[in-house]
């Protein structure tokens, strides 16, 4: 397998961004400032605010220990895991394409905000799906 090292980069890249999505949701939130968009754009509503906080942590910790020993080059997730690579991979297609159906369903449903009303959680749970497919095809092919 190559230098898991390189991927590292990248999975730094979709972590950082999802704890930006976090910050800034924590931020609107407790100030709601007028430079971020308000709540509702954040949030799709389905879950309640406290439990959707817990799961982002809860994600962000599994993304987190994987980028860490992506840059390190050693440990669990570095070593050689085919079936959940491509088990990964493949989630990252569904969920990947679930959001782009989201997405469709919603500019159907709201065409006063085309193009980007609403799609703060769309464009994260794609990163989200990112950061699986990159994991995935490590462990799958290698590169």
């Amino acid at each position: 397998m190559p230098d898991p090292t390189h991927l590292g980069y990248a999975l730094w890249l979709f972590t950082v961004l999802l704890v930006g999505r976090v910050l800034g949701q924590v931020v609107v939130v407790l100030r709601a400032p007028r430079w971020l968009p308000p709540m509702e754009q954040w949030q799709s509503g389905l879950l309640p605010y406290p439990v959707l906080l817990a799961a982002q942590a809860v994600v962000l910790t599994l993304m987190i220990w994987i980028s860490i020993d992506f840059s390190r080059g050693v440990g669990f997730w570095v070593a050689p895991h085919p079936r959940l690579g491509l088990a990964a991979v493949w989630w990252s297609y569904v969920y990947a394409g679930a959001m782009v159906v989201r997405y469709v369903v919603r500019m159907a449903r709201r065409p006063d905000q085309r193009w980007l009303g609403g799609t703060i959680p769309i464009i994260f749970h794609t990163v989200v799906a990112a950061f699986q497919w990159t994991f995935g095809m490590y462990h799958v092919t290698g590169r």
